[in-house]
């Protein structure tokens, strides 16, 4: 399956409807807040009413009394839209804020659920971008834009209902600059649209290339090519720049066009409603009015200039977002089968696997027995971690099958296969906390022991001297690179984890090639502390380790054959590396 996320963009409809489920929940709060909309906008449109009526009445005939209630009538009406106004502003903030926590806990359980080859084709540095940048572009359309959107379309409907009413032929001739800038703004969206997800896409390039210069510091000094990656940054910046230049004037083309459009209504409305005044057709008063009901209709065509670059940015992200959660994985669960007789802990029949057009098991098959240790051998790239990565099942294999304990292993939950498999890697990843929770990482079983009681569990493991390497024992600070603690200690610290699960299964690939002699032996003492029927699976390059192995496979060139003897192992060994 490929795991690449889509670019392409999705037509304004299309995305609009993939809105709905996410709201789901705030239904009530968003009708209360357009219900305030709705009591704001019809403050707004009741108001010059009232003052042309004033103007023409009390005003013209001098009647102060008449002046003064509409005053205060005036003063009532937006007294009673500032209400609305704030309680409109509060719901939409708290509807974004939600909608931010769930878009953010939704994108983050997906990318849970997704396996090694998503993120083996999506840089991270993107992904952070999606959660990080593109969930809030869509928080603040939700808590600041669309509420004024809407409420703008609102009053450019009511707007316009008054000026027709007001007189049929001047409503008209004011409102056809609109439908141009309508007819302009339908053909320009989508190229904005596409500018802003082109900009989007080179801010998540950038936090890629950001995130791998920081992962990968400690080698950009000690090689000193401080220059490669400044040149490197430079130019993602530069394409950064440029599509943020693009997006930008893509963003604020619409206000000058509609700035234009209310300016050409205003000198119509003017020489149109002088002349009706001097036929006696029109009133001081309702020309008044109908000037504000102009500005009405236009300030709101300026504001949805400003608010529809805010759309299109938030589709764009949406795109992006949407994206990540439409992934599923391949790696679906099947219905538990008869288990297989007289099969060992774990079984490849006819099994092939490749990628990027490049096989690297073709029609494999070998059974491993419980209580043995196994060595994969083989020069670079011949295929050892993966296959040790499909008997964990990182991977599923193209064809043929792997059993696991007499099961298909696609049968078994993910939980219950961890628990079966211990997979323990060249470079241990940690998590920032103490010793405990690193150790305790996904094993259930002592999550809620005390330190007292773990450190006897871990003595009864045979694991004390594991705990003298750590000057706090099990409460000593470890951070997510491990810089407070060295490669031996992370290495420990892997190996406990793996070993308080105690796997039927344990996988170790290169677990012991960088550290020293001294560890290696404290963990080999480890891995002998395991159940008698715990199989184990190394791949090492270290003659030791691989000549103490029950038994040797050899593995190149997309096949897997029993080495035999360590010698013939070795001379199997040496072959592989000339032919590569």
């Amino acid at each position: 399956m490929k795991y690449k996320l889509n670019t392409d963009n999705t037509d304004t409809f299309a995305a609009i409807k993939k809105f709905v489920p996410i709201l789901r929940g705030e239904q009530k709060n968003m009708l209360l807040a357009l219900l305030a909309l709705v009591i704001n906008t019809t403050v707004s449109l009741v108001a010059p009413v009232i003052v042309g009526i004033t103007i023409d009445t009390s005003i013209v005939h001098k009647e102060y009394a008449g002046i003064i209630s509409a005053s205060l009538l005036l003063f009532a009406l937006f007294f009673i839209g500032f209400v609305a106004s704030y309680f409109q502003t509060k719901l939409m903030g708290a509807v974004g804020q939600r909608l931010l926590f769930g878009l953010r806990n939704a994108v983050f359980v997906k990318l849970q659920e997704l396996p090694v080859a998503f993120f083996n084709q999506n840089k991270a540095g993107d992904l952070i971008s999606r959660i990080n940048n593109d969930t809030d572009k869509l928080n603040q359309f939700f808590s600041q834009a669309l509420m004024q959107f809407v409420g703008s379309i609102f009053m450019m409907v009511g707007a316009a209902i008054f000026i027709i009413v007001l007189d049929f032929r001047l409503g008209l001739t004011a409102l056809a600059p609109a439908a141009l800038v309508l007819i302009f703004t339908r053909l320009i969206s989508p190229w904005i649209k596409k500018k802003n997800a082109i900009n989007l896409q080179a801010v998540g390039g950038m936090s890629a290339e950001i995130a791998e210069s920081l992962d990968n510091f400690k080698v950009v000094v000690a090689f000193n090519r401080r220059d490669y990656f400044k040149k490197r940054f430079e130019t993602v910046n530069q394409a950064n720049y440029e599509s943020a230049v693009g997006a930008g004037i893509a963003n604020t083309i619409f206000t000058p066009v509609y700035g234009l459009a209310a300016s050409i209504a205003q000198i119509i409305v003017l020489f149109y409603g002088i002349y009706l005044i001097s036929h006696h057709q029109f009133t001081i008063g309702f020309l008044i009015s109908y000037f504000v009901f102009l500005t009405r209709f236009y300030d709101p065509i300026r504001q949805i200039a400003s608010m529809w670059s805010s759309f299109q940015v938030a589709l764009a992200g949406w795109d992006r977002i949407s994206a990540v959660l439409e992934m599923s994985s391949d790696l679906s669960v099947l219905s538990k089968t008869d288990e297989a007789s007289h099969a060992g802990i774990l079984t490849f029949h006819d099994v092939s696997f490749g990628y990027d057009g490049k096989t690297v098991l073709k029609n494999a098959s070998f059974t491993l027995e419980k209580g043995r240790t196994y060595a994969l051998v083989g020069p670079t790239g011949g295929g050892k971690t993966t296959t040790a990565s499909l008997m964990a099942r990182l991977y599923d294999p193209q064809s043929g099958e792997v059993l696991l304990d007499g099961q298909d292993i696609r049968s078994y939950k993910p939980a219950d296969r961890a628990q079966k498999i211990g997979f323990i890697l060249q470079e241990p990843y940690l998590f920032t906390g103490t010793v405990r929770d690193n150790i305790l990482y996904g094993n259930d079983t002592y999550k809620d022991y005390s330190d007292d009681d773990l450190t006897t569990v871990i003595k009864e493991h045979g694991l004390s001297e594991m705990l003298k390497r750590f000057d706090q024992g099990i409460e000593t600070t470890v951070t997510s690179h491990g810089e407070t603690i060295s490669l031996g200690q992370r290495q420990l610290i892997a190996f406990v984890r793996a070993i308080l699960r105690e796997p039927q299964l344990l996988i170790l690939d290169e677990a012991t090639a960088n550290i020293d002699t001294v560890t290696e032996k404290l963990l080999s003492e480890i891995l002998d502390k395991l159940p008698k029927d715990t199989t184990k699976v190394i791949i090492a390059h270290r003659l030791n380790t691989i000549e103490n192995a029950d038994e040797i496979f050899f593995i190149n060139a997309g096949e897997i054959v029993q080495a035999g003897s360590f010698k013939h192992a070795m001379s199997l060994l040496l072959e592989g590396k000339r032919k590569s």
